[in-house]
């Protein structure tokens, strides 16, 4: 982290601050180019100051997020990981029909505490059907399981690295503070702006191709009636 670092104050280094910004604007420049084109991000933050941050950073975003335990073999064995959040949708369905209702009180007592252990690990994710095209990381040194996960498969990895980490594990680092709340949300409050940015123009590029595609059919319904 040597290029990125200001100075040392009393054992403490210091992020030099106009290289945050540097490689901030570089990392918003790649997620908006992704979601442009419709891609999914996974956010990961299993620390308690980046927890509840990310949740609604993410949750705003409609992006899937981790912020529980890290589940092993998420990214590199997500069919596993598929079928656990089926199994949690066909819970749902059992309430829904009624076959829920037909268990014993043994039983509904056993599956629902299935469900609400599948809830909060997994449910963040349920939408999720496919890997995501990008992972963004708080903390690369404790969610290094999901930075080795997502480099095996050759995901792109986005993270807030702090100065007691090495830089060269992800794709686009943003150096900075991972252990302060106000810090990460900073961070991830320019992000999401991008991501956002990055959103607006697909929706207004679908919005320009559905009216074209009208148009080209009006103009060939006009073409036959003249005929």
């Amino acid at each position: 982290m040597a290029p990125y670092i200001f100075m040392e104050k009393n054992g403490i280094h210091i992020v030099d601050l106009h290289k945050t910004a540097v490689k901030l604007d570089e990392a918003c420049s790649a997620l908006e180019k992704l979601t442009s084109a419709g891609k999914k991000v996974l956010f990961v933050a299993t620390k308690k100051q980046a927890k509840e941050v990310v949740a609604k950073h993410a949750s705003e975003l409609n992006m899937p997020y981790i912020t529980e335990r890290w589940p092993g073999g998420m990214l590199t064995n997500f069919v596993t990981i598929r079928k656990a959040v089926k199994k949690m949708n066909s819970i749902d369905k059992m309430k829904k029909d009624g076959t829920f209702e037909t268990l014993s009180k043994k039983e509904r007592l056993q599956v629902d505490r299935q469900r609400a252990n599948l809830e909060k690990n997994l449910g963040s994710i349920a939408d999720m059907v496919r890997l995501p095209s990008a992972v963004f990381v708080v903390d690369i040194l404790r969610e290094h399981i999901a930075v080795t996960e997502a480099k095996k498969l050759g995901i792109p990895v986005f993270g807030i690295v702090d100065t007691n980490s090495d830089p060269r594990k992800v794709d686009f680092v943003i150096p900075g503070n991972d252990d302060a709340s106000k810090s990460i949300d900073m961070i991830l409050s320019v992000v999401s702006e991008s991501i956002k940015e990055g959103q607006s123009q697909r929706k207004a590029d679908k919005e320009k191709s559905k009216e074209e595609g009208e148009k080209v059919s009006a103009d060939t319904d006009a073409d036959f009636d003249a005929e």
